[in-house]
């Protein structure tokens, strides 16, 4: 099932037309809640709603997703645990990278249709980072990776938005780097797991305006969901609405600019389409890391020429 908020943050699900059916009036004082806790209130009690929400798309024709504003699912999730240097890079890694994680901000997410806002830090560049994303479903604390499966509600498009170069050398400030506002575009909605029966199998694509950047599959990710789960519940508990972004393949990112349209496309969840405002107008050269790696450039990340 496909799930998401729209226009005052109404619940919705898609049916088979890929029509939106309001269904908001399932749920018991919906309106008292505030946003960020609808999809919780759902995946905190899925078989609850899950056969009223099927009622609903049976007996209602929807309305035309085009006619409504589409809202971020999780509007401010409890938190991010996001996956560093997960990939192996199309075969050019020799052996992963020790597994790592990074928090983003929750005031950091916005939706489909919304503008990410390039924050005034002076980066030495601002890319972006398409990214399958993992919904918690129930609390995961010590999960067993046998078990990952039970953790896991659904999954979305995510795409990491990353200011690089800031902090003290040699390191990047992971806060300044990746909590801006607005720099989690999310959504356009969550896919419930049952849909998708193998995570590790999918293509993700990313187009800046209208050229592609990224296209990569989710079989080259270096420590599996299994272990992502496991790993990140040892350290911090999961909750319900927790949201872990699984890592990108770094070899298709390049830099943003004032006026871009990204849009971003993992099989089976729709695309996120968001937008790119600069104040500065700042430039950097429009070439991807494996576009200046293919042609010998030690530096693969775009150089500001403006």
């Amino acid at each position: 099932m496909k799930l998401l908020l729209f226009d005052d943050y109404q619940l919705g699900v898609l049916n088979k037309d890929g029509n939106v059916v309001n269904v908001s009036q399932e749920i018991e004082n919906f309106e008292k809640m505030p946003p960020n806790l609808r999809v919780v209130e759902v995946i905190n009690n899925w078989s609850k709603y899950q056969s009223k929400f099927n009622d609903c798309i049976e007996k209602n024709a929807g309305t035309d997703l085009s006619g409504h504003k589409i809202r971020p699912p999780l509007p401010k999730p409890g938190k991010m645990v996001c996956m560093a240097v997960n990939y192996m890079e199309n075969g050019t890694r020799s052996e992963p990278a020790p597994i790592n994680a990074f928090l983003k901000s929750p005031n950091s997410v916005i939706g489909d249709g919304d503008t990410i806002e390039m924050s005034e830090q002076d980066a030495i560049v601002f890319e972006h980072e398409a990214e399958l994303a993992m919904i918690i479903g129930k609390e995961a604390k010590n999960a067993k990776q046998d078990d990952w499966r039970d953790y896991i509600f659904g999954y979305m498009n995510f795409i990491d938005v990353s200011s690089r170069g800031l902090g003290a050398p040699p390191m990047d400030s992971f806060f300044a780097m990746k909590s801006p506002n607005t720099s989690a575009p999310m959504g356009p909605f969550i896919v419930t797991a049952d849909e998708i029966p193998d995570p590790l199998n999918l293509d993700v694509k990313l187009w800046v305006n209208g050229k592609l950047r990224q296209d990569y599959h989710t079989s080259d990710m270096a420590h599996k969901i299994p272990r992502c789960i496991e790993w990140t519940s040892s350290i911090t508990k999961l909750n319900p609405g927790d949201i872990v972004p699984t890592g990108t393949n770094h070899r298709g990112l390049g830099p943003i600019h004032d006026g871009d349209k990204i849009e971003m496309e993992i099989e089976n969840m729709g695309k996120l389409t968001v937008f790119v405002k600069d104040s500065l107008k700042r430039q950097w050269a429009d070439e991807t890391r494996l576009e200046r790696q293919e042609r010998g450039e030690q530096e693969t990340m775009a150089p500001r020429i403006k």
